[in-house]
């Protein structure tokens, strides 16, 4: 996982959280929304960046993620699926996100070559972020209004090509998510540069023809040696250099206390992109980051032996993000927050503010564990669970099976059986055998589930049946 420590920082944000809700015993999602900053105490924290109030959109993406994502009422889903189902638990959980971004000094470069074509130079690295195709955009744009006929369809005729050191001295590096944007003004100040050497010859051309083509008003500038390549260094002013991002995120997961598997299976995010430069590139980026998020919180464990060689070498070891872990409904919308005067045509960054959205599904998992655990109060003669339990990161199938799986299975199998020692000995023979079949089961679970991984993860509708019958069930058929 990435270097900067916002991910890290942000886990141990929401543990305390979380931490000072279970202490207090209250909803800890109250908790969040009372929290939440204000813009008053935004300014003690991000001093140079907090904006406008009308820019701090943080309470209302809160208010209307809950009613988007229905969050009052799957919260009382999960409460009633919880009630009615002993071994898979479920948890939701709504967190939100402030992150700040800096703006660094960027070089750009725009050629016109004589058929009308736009060539662009970037300082920055194409990463499949979609910065090139941010890049072909505000070219067309900016050199789009200079309103001659064919100026409005540009984007088909400009290329970017990757820069080098050369060519570009003052490249920099491509990170921090705001290297798109960035490259667009470089581009756009270049832009502008060609525009002011075109317009006399523009204004003049239609003077004599009435109107006049792009194809044809660029031959002309050529013919007439105008320089038709221009280049920019965008530094950003104190005022854009630095900004803050919002969004919020609603996660539900269904975990099984028999495996620790955990299904990821609805998120909701609304994020502040501004104006998008490119919505369905944004789009692309926010599920990209969270994705990546999920698999720093729920799957991707490194680990080294006593020599320091890594244990995680492959992915068969390292568990990465897979189509079988994305939640299985992902809604994502953008909000269009209006005018930013100090942002690049009102945009905001798309790529690392919503990493940290992924929090959600690890506290999402937190309560369902939590749930597996005060489970255990309904079983008599059984010590009340911690609700300031530890999950760690990531929490990956064996640390959920360790703080609600097998533990709890066996605990409640003495339960059951000791109980049924005070019912009628027929009913005590046939329950024993019962149970004792499912536990057999339980013990082929697992070693089925060591020897395959997540195979038998689905193998308890079976399971639950076998407690509810009160028909002798031989263990002959159980097999490994």
């Amino acid at each position: 996982m990435r270097g900067p420590g916002e991910l890290q920082g942000s886990f141990i944000a929401e543990a305390v959280i979380e931490n000072v809700a279970a202490t207090l015993s209250i909803d800890v999602d109250s908790v969040r929304s009372i929290n939440l900053h204000t813009h008053k105490s935004l300014q003690s924290f991000y001093d140079h960046c907090y904006g406008e109030p009308f820019e701090y959109t943080l309470p209302s993406i809160w208010s209307k993620l809950a009613v988007s994502a229905n969050y009052e009422q799957r919260t009382e889903m999960v409460k009633e699926f919880n009630r009615s189902s002993i071994w898979r638990k479920r948890g939701i959980s709504r967190v939100p996100v402030v992150y700040q971004l800096i703006l660094r000094p960027t070089p750009g470069k725009v050629s016109i070559l004589s058929d009308g074509s736009v060539v662009v130079e970037v300082g920055g690295i194409e990463l499949g972020q979609g910065l090139w195709t941010k890049v072909k955009q505000m070219a067309a744009f900016a050199l789009g209004t200079i309103q001659c006929d064919g100026s409005g369809s540009l984007l088909d005729k400009v290329r970017v090509v990757q820069a080098d050191t050369v060519s570009l001295i003052q490249g920099g590096f491509t990170s921090g998510s705001t290297t798109s944007e960035a490259c667009c003004e470089a581009v756009r100040l270049s832009c502008d540069i060609l525009l002011e050497r075109l317009k006399p010859l523009k204004e003049k051309l239609q003077e004599e023809m009435g109107s006049i083509k792009w194809e044809a008003l660029i031959l002309q500038a050529y013919m007439q040696s105008v320089n038709l390549s221009a280049s920019s260094f965008y530094v950003p002013s104190n005022n854009s250099m630095m900004y803050l991002n919002y969004g919020a995120a609603v996660s539900e997961v269904e975990i099984d206390l028999l495996t620790g598997e955990t299904k990821f299976l609805q998120t909701d995010i609304i994020y502040d992109c501004g104006q998008s430069l490119n919505p369905a590139v944004d789009l692309g980026q926010i599920e990209g980051a969270f994705v990546q998020g999920l698999g720093f919180f729920m799957l991707e464990e490194y680990e080294t032996d006593l020599n320091g060689l890594s244990l995680a070498n492959g992915t068969w070891n390292y568990k990465i993000p897979t189509i079988d872990t994305i939640p299985q409904q992902f809604n994502v919308q953008i909000l269009n927050s209006g005018h930013h005067q100090h942002r690049v045509l009102s945009s905001k960054a798309s790529g690392e503010p919503p990493l940290l959205l992924a929090a959600s599904v690890h506290c999402a998992t937190r309560a369902a564990i939590k749930e597996a655990r005060k489970q255990l109060l309904s079983w008599s003669n059984l010590d009340e669970p911690d609700s300031t339990f530890q999950l760690r990161v990531p929490a990956t199938m064996p640390v959920v099976k360790e703080l609600s799986g097998l533990d709890i299975v066996e605990r409640y199998l003495k339960w059951k059986l000791s109980r049924d020692e005070l019912g009628p000995p027929s009913l005590k023979m046939s329950r024993s055998l019962a149970v004792t079949s499912v536990m057999l089961l339980y013990s082929t679970s697992v070693l089925l589930l060591d020897t395959t991984g997540w195979f038998l993860a689905h193998e308890h509708q079976e399971t639950e049946l076998g407690l509810e019958n009160t028909e002798a069930r031989r263990p002959s058929v159980i097999t490994v």
